[in-house]
């Protein structure tokens, strides 16, 4: 089975190994130090006191490596778009795109019953170029679970979380989503196949739109801000807020607002991904995680006040810090 991981870092990396590992001839698309890493020295997964080393084909050109069964796309979904065009290298007709991206996915109304049916979502995709690019007949959702790290060019320190759940969008058990699951548990990681995989998408979306803009905006970590009463009630309704939203779209949660906060506060001392980018001067993933979610509350006419005030703070903070275009 040819699979290629486009954007090979942390979690692509530690992908990687474990498919590897189990067999499918895999190819990574990455750059920098991590690329010249990986083709000298290949790429290393430590976990605990075992490392594990392969020697993937990785290269920073996907023309390179013609069409694959499975392109696994593992990049922030700020940089989807400008990627498209090389991911779209490696697709044939048959190929299946893997979306193993926080957030709004950019194919979320591919299929969906109701007025929206088809729709692009601008915050992630602004003027469809994404839907046009990579069609999202061929995309599979993934919800991402597992820490990581690249600790050093081309070596991958994995710290908690085996899990990446799967689900075609219009909810079927097809043939390729089942080929991947196996896949995936054979290289040692769970992978369930969910038939509502846009629930699984918002409940972990449902922490990510609140806890990562207001530890942008506060410096604090999730002990912090689950732990303060002021802070907690300002998630909780921004939370409450989205729920209205995806319900309107018929998402169930399976847990309630207070169980996800509580879920949250056992990470502890913790800083969220978008205050790490902010402290380290890169790109922020405000659009996938809140900027949509507020650009779906205005498609279904669901008011989002106190959605729209922390959005609008979190674009200024990061444009101040040039982490925002």
């Amino acid at each position: 089975m040819k699979v290629a991981i486009f954007g090979a870092g942390a979690i692509g990396g530690m992908m990687g190994v474990k498919l590897a590992s189990a067999g499918a001839d895999l190819s990574v698309v990455a750059r920098g130090p991590h690329l010249a890493a990986m083709q000298a020295n290949g790429l290393t997964l430590v976990e605990g006191e075992t490392r594990t080393t392969i020697h993937p084909r990785a290269t920073a050109n996907a023309a390179e490596l013609g069409p694959q069964d499975y392109v696994i796309v593992t990049l922030k979904a700020h940089s989807l778009p400008s990627a498209a065009p090389d991911i779209a290298k490696m697709m044939g007709p048959h190929t299946a795109l893997i979306t193993a991206i926080n957030g709004v996915p950019y194919w979320y109304f591919h299929g969906l019953e109701g007025p929206h049916r088809n729709r692009p979502v601008e915050s992630v995709d602004p003027g469809g170029t994404l839907w046009s690019i990579l069609p999202p007949s061929q995309a599979i959702g993934c919800v991402v679970y597992p820490a990581a790290e690249v600790t050093e060019p081309g070596v991958i320190t994995h710290g908690y979380g085996d899990r990446f759940s799967l689900g075609e969008p219009d909810g079927t058990r097809s043939e390729r989503v089942e080929a991947l699951s196996k896949l995936l548990i054979a290289s040692g990681l769970k992978a369930p196949i969910r038939p509502r995989i846009r629930d699984e998408i918002w409940v972990k979306l449902w922490g990510n739109l609140c806890f990562n803009p207001v530890s942008a905006l506060t410096g604090a970590t999730l002990a912090t801000i689950t732990g303060r009463p002021d802070l907690r009630a300002l998630c909780k309704s921004m939370m409450i807020e989205a729920q209205a939203v995806a319900e309107s779209l018929g998402v169930r949660f399976a847990v309630s607002v207070e169980k996800r906060i509580d879920g949250a506060a056992e990470v502890g001392e913790h800083k969220t991904s978008m205050l790490q980018d902010l402290e380290r001067g890169r790109p922020m993933e405000i659009d996938a995680l809140l900027g949509a979610v507020v650009e779906l509350g205005a498609i279904t006419g669901h008011p989002m006040p106190i959605c729209e005030s922390v959005l609008a703070l979190v674009r200024q903070r990061a444009r101040e810090a040039g982490c925002y275009e």
